[in-house]
């Protein structure tokens, strides 16, 4: 999930070697968070969040059939 992640954004943002996405994992969800370089996360967020909501619907889907845990994607600086 995370390479998809990084697929998914690497291409939006002006500094893609600092794009950067750790896991935090317990017995019922899996959180991605989502490390950007803090002019770049306008472009991840999109206007009115649209392009944060495409992320987290594209990970959301693939996540639902990988593992049977809530997931969740959390954009961070």
């Amino acid at each position: 999930m995370q390479k998809l992640i990084e697929t998914i954004v690497k291409p939006l943002v002006d500094f893609p070697e600092e794009v950067r996405v750790e896991t935090d994992e317990n017995s019922n969800r899996i959180v991605y968070k989502l490390f950007v370089h803090p002019e770049d996360r306008g472009k991840v967020i999109g206007k009115q969040g649209r392009v944060a909501k495409a992320i987290r619907t594209i990970v959301y889907s693939a996540a639902g059939s990988h593992h049977k845990k809530k997931t969740y994607v959390d954009i961070l600086d």
